[in-house]
């Protein structure tokens, strides 16, 4: 199966309905996994870009999945929802 869905926060494939984190009331986020976001809300809000690189290399070298695809994912992690803090242009 093809993943066209990726956690906004640690990158990993939403290919299964229990891969998904839930929302307030409980529907399944379409944006984060069930190890990043319950109940609406990430399940560490402190936690820094920096941390959740390391995390995801850690995570993913214990699965033994190859280097090139770690570096891809860690690379990938600035880029999504929760750590994009790109400013789009006001247009007036």
């Amino acid at each position: 199966m093809d993943t066209k869905h990726f956690c906004q926060s640690c990158s990993m494939p939403l290919d299964k309905p229990e891969m998904m984190g839930t929302e307030k009331d409980g529907t399944r986020s379409k944006d984060y996994c069930t190890y990043c976001y319950q109940h609406g809300a990430f399940l560490s809000p402190g936690m820094t870009l920096e941390e959740m690189k390391t995390l995801v290399k850690t995570q993913m070298e214990k699965m033994n999945i190859d280097s090139a695809l770690v570096k891809k994912a860690v690379k990938s992690l600035p880029m999504l929802k929760r750590w994009n803090k790109v400013k789009k242009p006001v247009v007036a």
